[in-house]
């Protein structure tokens, strides 16, 4: 069993901190309480964070998020005048 664990409040979500070598050693269960209770845990080496196991759920709301974020740079990009294809190669070097 995982025992060299913080709990640290970020926003309305408790995340599990723990060191990466007890991680290592209890990937699977992990695994389980991120799957099915919905966990969020940071894994860190020497106490600074590393990565992060993360429901589905957060990770398909975070490629959402991006998705719209990278559609608005697009509408902003439509409202700029056009560039002769010349001059963007110009710009880029080629």
């Amino acid at each position: 069993m995982v025992q060299d664990v913080r709990y640290v409040r970020i926003g309305a979500f408790a995340v599990t901190r723990l060191p990466i070598t007890e991680a290592r050693d209890h990937l699977a269960d992990l695994g389980n309480r991120v799957a099915l209770r919905g966990e969020r845990i940071v894994v860190e080496r020497r106490g600074r964070s590393l990565f992060a196991l993360v429901p589905m759920e957060d990770v398909d709301l975070l490629e959402r998020m991006e998705d719209e974020w990278d559609l608005e740079a697009v509408r902003e990009r439509l409202n700029e005048p056009a560039r002769p294809f010349a001059r963007v190669k110009k710009e880029l070097g080629l």
